[in-house]
């Protein structure tokens, strides 16, 4: 999901989000609690992951679970097509 999505989905500016993602700023608890529930995880996570580093690996899992949980069903069946092909290629 995209930053202008994510802000779009919480009720943000585009400009406004940006500068939380970029840590320019800081938002107060209600819009972390926003923000959180539109990438479908805690505002617990949120802050964790601003503060500590995660694997790169971890971190795309945590963002395509999130954008996963936005998608409906039958873009939900094409994700998984993709990715079902994309493993299969690597075996090859």
């Amino acid at each position: 999901m995209s930053n202008a999505e994510v802000a779009r989905r919480a009720g943000l500016s585009e400009r406004r989000y940006g500068n939380y993602v970029s840590g320019r700023r800081e938002p107060d608890l209600a819009t972390l609690v926003k923000i959180a529930s539109v990438l479908a995880t805690t505002p617990n996570d949120l802050l964790a992951s601003s503060t500590s580093a995660t694997p790169s690996g971890e971190l795309a899992k945590q963002r395509t679970f999130a954008a996963l949980a936005a998608l409906r069903a039958d873009d939900l069946e094409r994700v998984s097509i993709m990715v079902e092909a994309l493993v299969a290629a690597k075996r090859v």
